[in-house]
């Protein structure tokens, strides 16, 4: 009996990086768009936390599943802006009253209720105050967000509360400079 061997069809090498590129879009662009996503601080509203041309990665996820905290650092796009990104502290939570008064910041939780507690956050990571007055309550789902270097920062002192459909993410973790790298940078507890 003679046995006929079947050709074997040689996949070209331009399929073969096509297919490579599907599966490799495929699994990125999700994460990208959903999970995590890289942004590079520019300027120095976050000096001393973030320098200029730090490389970061944000948590895209997190707050899906969470409130956003006093103290984390949070990459949005402000109000007044769709194509701006920002980073900065969140300070004020939805519902308290968020005094600015040279360079202090006072937090009133349950403001003008029997409950009321003042309480006057300590801010270690803060390089630089700019001489302001602000007094703004927060509604349900706004934050007020401020720089670490409250000199030349534009936050929640110039434009307001921060709504928190606005909010891309929590930084989570710095891979730039290489002598920086590490989880939850610039997290600090904000009291």
């Amino acid at each position: 009996m003679e046995q006929h061997e079947m050709p074997i069809k040689k996949k070209s090498a331009l399929r073969d990086f096509l297919e490579a590129l599907i599966i490799a879009l495929a699994i990125a662009l999700p994460v990208k768009y959903f999970l995590i996503s890289p942004f590079i601080v520019v300027g120095t509203s976050m000096y001393p936390t973030f320098l200029d041309k730090d490389y970061l990665i944000i948590d895209k996820l997190v707050y899906t599943f969470k409130e956003p905290e006093r103290g984390d650092v949070v990459v949005f796009r402000p109000p007044y802006s769709d194509s701006t990104y920002f980073i900065k502290r969140v300070i004020g939570l939805p519902g308290e009253e968020v005094i600015v008064k040279d360079g202090v910041v006072t937090i009133v939780k349950n403001p003008k209720t029997p409950n009321e507690e003042r309480i006057v956050l300590n801010e270690p990571y803060v390089s630089s105050m700019r001489e302001s007055s602000n007094d703004v309550t927060l509604g349900v789902d706004e934050y007020y967000v401020l720089g670490d270097n409250r000199s030349v920062s534009s936050d929640s002192r110039v434009w307001g509360p921060l709504p928190k459909n606005r909010i891309s993410g929590r930084v989570d973790l710095r891979l730039f400079p290489i002598k920086e790298i590490g989880f939850m940078p610039g997290k600090a507890e904000a009291q």
